[in-house]
């Protein structure tokens, strides 16, 4: 359970409706077709959707920059992501999160973060390890939490994926997802993040309601969210929306601001938080 009340610091509410805004791909990735200016244009127009809609928080993502590298990307990546972050800043009022793919490059994020005046970072290979699309991926808490404190960015909150979609955990197959969300609290992540096996693939209620209840910092949903299936994860304190409100209910398609819709008022029928 949220203890602290992280998710109410943060968004002004006991429990948050996250909207992503899958970036279009930067330079140098293979997608790449526009310049950063339409790139956070676009993002913005999003991120407006998801507000005047009544979403709580919004995460930046550079979804579109594939294939990914692994626990790297240069600083064209870094100064387009914060251009984009600073824009969606300007335009709306609400919080931001960033996460930067793939492969643990939560360095990254952070500073993008700090820079464009963002409150959360979305970060992969927290703690333990696994095997991603792209290769083996290893714990950064050390280093992050240092890098952070370094730059003077503690009030950027990190919140961690535990058992990360897209991923093989054979590695890691005797430490359950309870235990890894307690690692992750012990390393001290501001929240953890339990999703489905893949983008738009829900997550399993019964392991979100035990690790809302064994840790006490926020559990957010990272994946899947309908509003058919919204109501079954009362006990998450956030969640974090992304392939549903598109077009189809796909990632890749454009927002859909009806679907937008059809979430909010899935989210606002759910019961108070206990």
């Amino acid at each position: 359970m949220d203890t602290h009340g992280v998710v109410h610091s943060l968004f002004g509410a006991p429990r948050a409706l996250i909207g992503v805004i899958h970036v279009g791909a930067l330079p140098g990735t293979p997608s790449n077709r526009k310049n950063v200016a339409a790139i956070a244009d676009e993002a913005v127009r999003e991120a407006r959707v998801y507000e005047a809609a009544g979403f709580h928080g919004l995460a930046i993502e550079n979804t579109h920059d594939r294939p990914y590298l692994k626990s790297s990307v240069g600083p064209e990546i870094g100064a387009a992501m914060t251009v984009v972050g600073s824009e969606v800043r300007r335009g709306v009022s609400i919080p931001l999160g960033i996460q930067v793919l793939a492969g643990a490059i939560n360095l990254w994020a952070i500073a993008i973060a700090h820079a464009c005046n963002a409150s959360f970072v979305r970060v992969e290979g927290f703690v333990f390890a696994h095997v991603a699309d792209e290769g083996l991926i290893e714990s950064t808490a050390g280093s992050l939490l240092r890098y952070r404190r370094t730059i003077g960015a503690e009030n950027v909150r990190v919140f961690a994926d535990i058992k990360k979609k897209h991923s093989a955990h054979a590695i890691t197959a005797d430490v359950d997802i309870v235990e890894t969300a307690k690692a992750a609290e012990f390393f001290q992540a501001n929240g953890v993040i339990v999703s489905g096996v893949s983008t738009g693939q829900p997550a399993d209620a019964g392991e979100v309601a035990a690790v809302s209840s064994a840790v006490s910092i926020p559990t957010l949903i990272g994946s899947g969210i309908t509003p058919e299936n919204i109501g079954n994860y009362s006990s998450a304190a956030a969640f974090i929306v992304g392939s549903s409100v598109k077009q189809d209910g796909l990632w890749e398609h454009p927002l859909d601001e009806r679907r937008v819709l059809a979430v909010v008022r899935a989210f606002q029928r759910l019961p108070a938080p206990c």
